[in-house]
């Protein structure tokens, strides 16, 4: 049955859909690694290579340490952000909906591009709150929720995630970009900045995006969503909108997952036991971001059916 995924994703390839990836697929209780197609049409994918996880970085970093404090007792759910975050200005927003993007948040900012960190920060502590609190996935919660865990921590996420997310579960080649010598992102650009426009400008204090990391890495990463104590409450809904969350996943049946914008994703299954990793750089000749979220769909789907 793997073979019906790798046929798909050679598939893809052969559709221009991206040049290639690093896969890896856990199931009968191994992994198994792929290195499929080139990086730039060029030079072949192999092992070790560092990507852009781009929103991925949601439930490695932010997502997954919030989930520790929450087991803690140290953060409570249906609290509102302005408990531990005074600096936001609206006391009506709770984690439970940062977490599962429920929070009627407008993600616009006025002249985003042109501002600087400070100024970045400054915005999104005044970004408007509405009353539609369905399903709106956006930046802005997982932004908040890294301002939040800095405050109480007094230290910056770069920082306080190698403490006690990287260092505890094994990640020894995950971290904040830039990184040198990661796979591109752009054609033309290989200096290892991160892809995404406000992790950027905010780098090691932004929740939503901009860690870098590897297929062995998040390898190791899953395991413990698959054998640890502190993910065994994950797989239910906790969202109150229409569409079903875990606490910073997307829930789909027995699997929660989670993808990025430039291609990677993660999707795990406690109850079978099985995970899949996929890593690529779609945005390096084009960006049809419409196109690749049909394809990203397709593929995951086929994924689930056949592991």
């Amino acid at each position: 049955m793997i073979q019906a995924i790798l046929e798909y994703i050679n598939q893809q390839i052969e559709d221009n859909l991206y040049r290639g990836a690093s896969v890896a697929l856990f199931h009968n209780g191994q992994w198994e690694e792929h290195y499929i197609g080139s990086i730039d049409g060029e030079n072949p994918v192999h092992e070790g290579l560092v990507y852009d996880l781009a929103s991925v970085s949601k439930v490695v970093g932010v997502g997954t340490l919030i989930i520790f404090w929450l087991n803690s007792g140290a953060l409570k759910l249906d609290e509102p952000l302005v408990t531990y975050y005074p600096d936001f200005h609206d006391g009506t927003v709770t984690l439970r909906q940062l977490l599962t993007h429920t929070s009627g948040i407008d993600p616009y900012i006025p002249n985003r591009n042109e501002m600087d960190a400070y100024q970045l920060k400054m915005a999104i502590n005044q970004i408007r709150v509405t009353d539609d609190k369905s399903f709106k996935y956006t930046d802005i919660n997982f932004l908040l929720l890294g301002f939040m865990l800095e405050r109480l921590s007094g230290k910056n996420l770069d920082a306080l995630l190698t403490e006690e997310i990287f260092k505890p579960l094994g990640l020894i080649e995950t971290t904040f970009g830039p990184v040198p010598n990661a796979v591109p992102t752009i054609r033309g650009v290989t200096d290892g900045l991160v892809h995404d426009p406000k992790a950027k400008v905010l780098g090691q204090h932004a929740g939503s995006a901009g860690l870098f990391s590897t297929l062995r890495d998040l390898e190791r990463f899953s395991m413990h969503y698959l054998e640890d104590d502190f993910a065994q409450y994950l797989w239910q809904n906790y969202s109150q909108g229409e569409k079903t969350r875990s606490i910073a996943w997307n829930l789909e049946g027995n699997w929660i997952e989670h993808t990025g914008y430039t291609g990677p994703f993660i999707m795990i299954n406690l109850k079978e036991q099985k995970a899949a990793i996929f890593l690529t750089n779609r945005t390096y000749d084009y960006d049809d971001r419409p196109l690749w979220i049909a394809k990203r769909q397709e593929l995951r789907q086929i994924i689930a059916k056949s592991l």
